[in-house]
């Protein structure tokens, strides 16, 4: 596995390639989870070993906080890459979710069951700091991987 940094500076440095703007802390956040639960539907595995947390906003990923709260945004790195068996995972996460603002990113990460198992008994705005299980991730990777393969059966069929 490799550290959640080299992903969070592809996403940052991505995101400024495609819209010519700064990706807020929020979005990041988000990108890096729905970014987790595809490398699960893609590869079988996760991308990093860091924790989300189930925030009211949806997962976050205390390390980036930290590092973004302590240091400032983290900055894009010119030319920077990663390994080839991860793209196919970003450009999916890319093409679904990048272009969404970060309030409906947030909106969307609610219905996870992982976060939602994280946050049991607790209200909407009650703070939490309970990591989410990457067992639980990979049943919401499971939930996705079997609505794009009905999807695809559905489209198969109309053809």
């Amino acid at each position: 596995m490799e550290s959640v940094f080299k992903f969070a500076n592809y996403i940052v440095s991505r995101y400024i390639n495609n819209y010519g703007v700064s990706i807020d802390e929020m979005k990041l956040h988000k990108l890096l989870y729905f970014a987790q639960r595809e490398a699960l539907i893609q590869l079988g595995k996760p991308l990093f070993g860091e924790s989300f947390y189930a925030w009211k906003y949806g997962p976050v990923l205390v390390a980036v906080r930290d590092h973004i709260k302590f240091f400032g945004p983290i900055l894009p790195q010119v030319g920077y890459c990663i390994n080839n068996e991860y793209v196919p995972v970003f450009d999916k996460v890319f093409s679904q979710y990048a272009g969404k603002d970060s309030w409906s990113l947030s909106r969307l990460s609610h219905g996870e069951f992982s976060w939602q198992n994280a946050r049991k008994g607790l209200g909407p705005i009650d703070s939490c700091d309970k990591a989410m299980s990457i067992d639980d991730i990979k049943i919401d990777a499971n939930r996705i991987k079997l609505r794009r393969y009905f999807l695809s059966q559905i489209r198969n069929q109309s053809k």
